[in-house]
């Protein structure tokens, strides 16, 4: 029982430094939501200047999963700001009624296809809390082939 409680307070001690460690401008991991079309996400750095992150996206017309390599620089002398830009690939399931309006010949099913990103991140000092705003163009290379401009969006997410 004694070292039942002791590992369960050594185990809430160190949740709280560690949750301490994350309060200032930097972050190792994140997740959290973003919104537009609509997506779960999680990034981690690999280090101070490259992430990764893995989306999943649902959308009226498609469920897509996407994984980026980005590259983060600082922004101005704003602590916790910074841009960042990099690459990747998705794959997806879904119809492209979103590109013919009113049309009966929709194509659907498997989408596979590359993907760009370009945007801003700020970690909020002293809160876990990180924000960013970015734009995802893709290029579908299967069934649903052609380009996408309307991906990214507002991110909300938790730091670890």
């Amino acid at each position: 029982m004694k070292s039942t409680l002791l590992t369960g307070l050594f185990l809430f001690s160190f949740s709280i430094l560690q949750a301490q460690v994350n309060i200032g401008t930097d972050y190792r991991t994140s997740l959290g939501v973003k919104v537009y079309p609509g997506a779960v996400t999680v990034k981690h750095f690999i280090n101070p200047t490259h992430a990764v992150e893995a989306l999943g996206y649902i959308a009226t017309d498609e469920f897509r999963l996407t994984g980026l390599y980005e590259l983060h620089y600082p922004l101005g002398n704003v602590e916790g700001l910074k841009w960042y830009l990099g690459g990747g690939a998705h794959v997806g399931i879904g119809n492209d009624n979103w590109r013919k309006p009113g049309s009966t010949a929709i194509e659907t099913g498997l989408s596979l296809g590359l993907d760009g990103v370009l945007g801003i991140d700020y970690k909020i000092k002293g809160a876990p809390l990180n924000l960013s705003f970015d734009w995802q163009p893709s290029f579908n290379i299967l069934t649903i082939t052609g380009f996408q401009g309307g991906w990214g969006g507002l991110g909300v997410r938790y730091t670890f």
